[in-house]
C-alpha cells in the first residue's frame, strides 16, 4: 500500500514538472506581435513576457499622457495586438479665452467632445472644420453660433393733411383729427457669433394696426373793412409774409388781391413806404410773388384792411 502511494505521487509530481517546463518554453520562446503605435502598424517578434517589457525591449518610449493596451503589466503571447494612442497637445480657444490641453482622439470635433468645458452646438464654428485631423501643436478656435427667429413691432409714420374751414378766422389753425402711428410686425432671423451679431435678415412682414392719418384745419374766414385800390411793388426786406405802406398802423394786417388773376395774399405791415406814382403797398418778395410774377415789378390790386 506504501509503494503504490509513492508511485502516485511521483507520477504526480513528474506531471507537474512537464507542465512547468512547457510554460518555461512558452514564455521563452518566439512570440509575434502586432503593433498599432499612433495608427501605424508594425510586426515584431519578442520572447518577453509583459507589454512593459516590450516596449523597453524595442524601445519604444510613453508620454505621461499617452495610453497603451494591453496595460504595461499584462502578459502577452503569440499574436498579441498592443495599441499605442499618441495624446496630441492642442490650443483651444473659445470665448477669448485658450487653454492647453492633450488629446488622443482623431478629428478636431473629437478632440472637442472630449473636452467636458466645451458644448459644441450643431450649429457652431470650427477652425479647423469638424472632420479635420488633429496634428500635435494644432490651434482649433471655436466660435458659438446662434440661429434664432425675432420678432419686432416697427412703426408706421402717419401722413398729416390739411383742409379749410371758411367758419374759422384765418388766423386759427388745430389740429382736427390726431395722427396715430401704426405698426408692423417683422419677423427676423438673426445669427450671432459668441453673442455678437452679425446678420439680421428679413423673413417676413405683417401690418397689424393701420397708421391714422392726422388733420390740420387752417381757418379761412377774413372780416375786412376799408378797401384800397393802387399798384403793389415787392422789395427784398425780411423774407416773411410783410409789407410796406404810408399810413396804416404798423402791426396790421391787410389781404391783398392781384386784380388781374384774383389770387390773394395776407400780409403784416412792418415799415414805411412806397411813396408816390400811385403805389399804395409795397410787398415782401415772398410775399409778391404768391400774387404774381417777380419779373413783372409790379402788379394792380386791392388793399382790404383785414379786421379779424
Amino acid at each position: 500500500m506504501l509503494l503504490l502511494l509513492s508511485g502516485a505521487l511521483f507520477f504526480q509530481y513528474a506531471f507537474q514538472l512537464k507542465a512547468r517546463g512547457e510554460q518555461l518554453f512558452a514564455d521563452s520562446a518566439q512570440k509575434k506581435i502586432i503593433l498599432s503605435d499612433g495608427g501605424l502598424l508594425f510586426d515584431a517578434i519578442s520572447s518577453v513576457n509583459t507589454v512593459g517589457d516590450f516596449l523597453k525591449d524595442q524601445k519604444i518610449s510613453l508620454s505621461q499622457h499617452d495610453v497603451v493596451y494591453p496595460k504595461v503589466e499584462e502578459k502577452i503571447f503569440n499574436g498579441t495586438k498592443i495599441i499605442i494612442q499618441r495624446a496630441k497637445k492642442i490650443i483651444i480657444k473659445e470665448g477669448g479665452k485658450s487653454q492647453e490641453v492633450y488629446s488622443l482622439q482623431n478629428t478636431v470635433e473629437q478632440a472637442i467632445w472630449e473636452n467636458k468645458d466645451i458644448a459644441l452646438g450643431d450649429d457652431d464654428i470650427t477652425v479647423p472644420s469638424r472632420g479635420t485631423l488633429i496634428k500635435d501643436g494644432m490651434t482649433i478656435a471655436v466660435t458659438h453660433v446662434i440661429i434664432k427667429e425675432e420678432i419686432k413691432n416697427e412703426p408706421i409714420a402717419f401722413k398729416t393733411t390739411t383742409n379749410e374751414d371758411g367758419a374759422l378766422g384765418w388766423r386759427i389753425k388745430k389740429t382736427t383729427q390726431k395722427g396715430q402711428a401704426g405698426i408692423t410686425q417683422v419677423k427676423y432671423k438673426v445669427v450671432t457669433h459668441d453673442g455678437k451679431e452679425i446678420s439680421r435678415k428679413i423673413l417676413e412682414k405683417n401690418v397689424t394696426q393701420d397708421p391714422i392719418n392726422e388733420v390740420v384745419t387752417q381757418g379761412t374766414y377774413v372780416k375786412t373793412g376799408k378797401s384800397y385800390t393802387g399798384v403793389s411793388s415787392w422789395y427784398a426786406f425780411t423774407g416773411t409774409m410783410s409789407a410796406a405802406n404810408p399810413w396804416l398802423p404798423m402791426g396790421s394786417y391787410v389781404k391783398v388781391t392781384n386784380k388781374d388773376n384774383g389770387k390773394s395774399v395776407m400780409v403784416k405791415i412792418n415799415d414805411r413806404g412806397p411813396f408816390g406814382n400811385g403805389r399804395i403797398i409795397d410787398l415782401d418778395k415772398v410775399a409778391f410773388e404768391k400774387i404774381a410774377s417777380i419779373g413783372q415789378g409790379t402788379a394792380d390790386v386791392k388793399m382790404e384792411v383785414v379786421l379779424n
